[in-house]
Parts: C-alpha cells; sequence; structure tokens
C-alpha cells in the first residue's frame, strides 16, 4: 500500500472518532506530559489500535494520540513519539505528521529534551529552535515524492516559523520565564555524545543536540504546516571533563522545566 493510501486510511479512522477537526498539533518530548494533564481531553486514542500506527518503546513516551482543546483550540497532542533508533525508518517515525496535516492540523508545536553545548545555557533552561542541522543517515523525503503529499524539493530557508519564534519570545517575557534560542542538531542515538562530539557539534553551528524533531520538521514543512519547537536543556556538553548522563536523569530535568514549557505553548495556541 502506498503512503498517502496509508494517510488517507488512518486519517479515515480517526475521523470517525473525533468531533472537531484539530488545528494544532503537539508532539510531546520525554517527560514532557504536563500539557497532557491540562488538556480538555475529548478522545484519547492508543497508538495500537490506530491503523499503520508504530508504538513507541521508549520510556517516558506513553503512546496515544489526545484530541481536545487547549486555550480553547482544537489540538491533538502526540504523547510519545517516534524514533529512529528504535528501529523504524522515517516513512514510519514521520507517519503521525503526515496524519496530522490529513486531519486538518496547521500548525505543527514540537518539544523535546536536549544536550546544550552553548556555554550560556544551564540544566532546566528552554531553548527557542530557530534552525537545525539536519545529521540523521537517511532523509524523511527520500524517495520517489507523491506530489499530494508535498513539492518534490521543498524550501527550508524557514523551517521554524519566524512569527511564531518571536510571539513565543514575547510571551515568555511577560510571563517572566527565561527563554533561549538556538540552533538544534539531530543525530540518530541512541548513545549520548562523547566529549569530542559535543565541541565537533559546537564548532560547526550547534547550540543543543538531540535524537528526534529533524525529520518530523522536515516533514511537516514539506506539508506546508507552520513549526514552532522547543528543547528542554536536560544535560550539558560545555565541560572538558566527560560528565556521565543517564535517560533517568534526562526524563528527571526534563520534567522538571516542563510546566514553564507548557505555560510557553498554552499562550501560544491561544495566540493563534
Amino acid at each position: 500500500m502506498e503512503l498517502f493510501d496509508k494517510i488517507a486510511e488512518t486519517t479515515a479512522f480517526i475521523s470517525g472518532r473525533i468531533a472537531h477537526q484539530p488545528k494544532v498539533g503537539v508532539i510531546l518530548g520525554s517527560g514532557l506530559g504536563s500539557l497532557a494533564e491540562i488538556m480538555e481531553k475529548e478522545v484519547f486514542i492508543p497508538y495500537h489500535s490506530i491503523p499503520h500506527f508504530p508504538v513507541s518503546t521508549v520510556e517516558g513516551h506513553a503512546g496515544a494520540l489526545i484530541f481536545g482543546k487547549l486555550s480553547g483550540v482544537d489540538t491533538v497532542l502526540m504523547a510519545g513519539r517516534f524514533h529512529y533508533y528504535e528501529g523504524y525508518d522515517m516513512a514510519e517515525l514521520t507517519f503521525p505528521v503526515r496524519v496530522m496535516k490529513a486531519l486538518g492540523v496547521e500548525t505543527l508545536m514540537v518539544s523535546n529534551a536536549a544536550g546544550g553545548m552553548n556555554t550560556s545555557f544551564k540544566i532546566g533552561d528552554l531553548m527557542i529552535i530557530t534552525d537545525h542541522i539536519n545529521l540523521f543517515p537517511e532523509h524523511p523525503l527520500r524517495g520517489r515524492n507523491d506530489e499530494r503529499l508535498g513539492t518534490r524539493f521543498p524550501d527550508m530557508s524557514e523551517p521554524y516559523d519566524k512569527h511564531l519564534v518571536a510571539a513565543a519570545k514575547n510571551i515568555a517575557a511577560e510571563m517572566g520565564i527565561d527563554v533561549k534560542s538556538g540552533v538544534y542538531i539531530g543525530l540518530q542515538g541512541p548513545t549520548f555524545e562523547t566529549p569530542a562530539e559535543y565541541r565537533w557539534l559546537h564548532v560547526i553551528g550547534g547550540d543543543a543536540v538531540g535524537m528526534s524533531t529533524v525529520p518530523e520538521v522536515i516533514v511537516a514543512r514539506h506539508g506546508g504546516m507552520r513549526v514552532f519547537a522547543v528543547s528542554v536543556i536536560t544535560d550539558l556538553g560545555i565541560s572538558d571533563e566527560p560528565i556521565k548522563i543517564t535517560h533517568e536523569e534526562v526524563l528527571e530535568a526534563a520534567g522538571e522545566a516542563a510546566p514553564k514549557m507548557a505555560a510557553l505553548v498554552q499562550g501560544l495556541i491561544k495566540m493563534l
């Protein structure tokens, strides 16, 4: 079955179970589930019950689409994302973004946990992503292009919507939330970076690094969606001395920063 047909089948399945068409899609990263707690929920659909959907295998990722309202706006939350390191190919891990687009989502908001390389960052900071560097070994648009899904050569001069970035900074200032901004680098993982890799990634222009987001953003832009993304800095790679990192520590740091991220995204959705 072609990708377009899979998307259509999945969209039909979901559309028959929701009463309102979502305009905003949110992908919740590691440990950042507080938005789901404050959402006015209407429908909860586990991934395992959705045709053609993969199932998340990573701790901290719930594994469900949640439909409802955030700040009064019809929204779908993707509670638990898929990663290239889990063994999925790019078409599989970005499939939910394709489905969101088909359901009517116009704006995609993405969060993640990331390692910081900028010396001005500290653990728990929020970094609004202004650009990215794609270092994944496979591209999500590789292969035959289906013009029904997007153009063959998408423009990536503004992967992250500048108006949304500016609005988020204003909202953060009004709320008294300290935010950073910078360039996110996407790697396949699942190992955390070595000290030498952290130094190299910073030299080539990165402020933070993680194992997600970039493929999803590329596919969202391919489909014509506006994108806003924010990283929670959960560890730092700016020291000359090696610092051991565990997934549990990443989840803990992300969880502590989650209320700030939730407030920022809520404010941005309200503005929409």
